[in-house]
């Protein structure tokens, strides 16, 4: 009987802490689905440019937060199999492609300020740049949110932390990676289509 109610405890656990996740993404979705709304609103404005291309690096930076999403599943598939030298292999792998997607990111601003001329204010920002300026750096404070995570999951996997299925730290991590990332195929897409 006392395994039965910790097995029971650990389920309502592991539900709960799920649970919370999904609420928080969620919201942070409602929020962007905020940002993109005011975005459409502001199409009508006489000042919007119509002819803004996406930065290259912007390009760039979708292919590899892809590539992310794939090292994240395949990270939790080999944490969860205890293969430990292959799944520290992708966490590090996807860690890494983390930052090359703010890298990315980075150099589309500068893009956007050299190639284009738009900053993010003063004299030559405009409302749809600005707006570009604002989603994408507030999406980057989330893949520093993932990249925390991320670390994390890679302590708690260097000590030997995810084993006999006690592995809700990486399924969490890796929930909340692929939340981000679709995120940014839902903003990349929303930034080419909607002008």
């Amino acid at each position: 009987m006392k395994d039965y109610t910790e097995g029971a405890e650990e389920l309502k656990y592991r539900r709960a802490k799920k649970m919370m996740l999904w609420f928080g993404m969620v919201s942070l979705g409602m929020s962007f689905a905020g940002f993109t709304s005011s975005y459409i609103v502001s199409k009508n404005r006489k000042d919007w440019l119509q002819d803004l291309e996406l930065p290259q690096a912007f390009y760039w930076s979708l292919v590899v937060i892809l590539a992310s999403s794939v090292t994240m599943h395949f990270a939790k598939k080999w944490v969860q199999k205890e293969k430990n030298k292959e799944g520290m292999m992708l966490l590090i792998a996807t860690f890494v492609l983390g930052c090359l997607f703010i890298w990315f990111q980075v150099q589309g601003f500068s893009q956007m300020i050299e190639n284009l001329g738009i900053n993010f204010t003063g004299p030559t920002s405009n409302i749809k740049g600005s707006f570009i300026y604002i989603i994408a750096v507030v999406h980057i404070a989330h893949v520093v949110a993932g990249l925390i995570a991320l670390l994390v999951v890679i302590y708690n996997h260097y000590k030997q932390k995810y084993k006999n299925g006690k592995t809700l730290g990486i399924e969490l991590a890796a929930t909340f990676w692929h939340f981000v990332d679709f995120l940014w195929v839902y903003l990349f897409l929303f930034f080419y289509f909607v002008r």
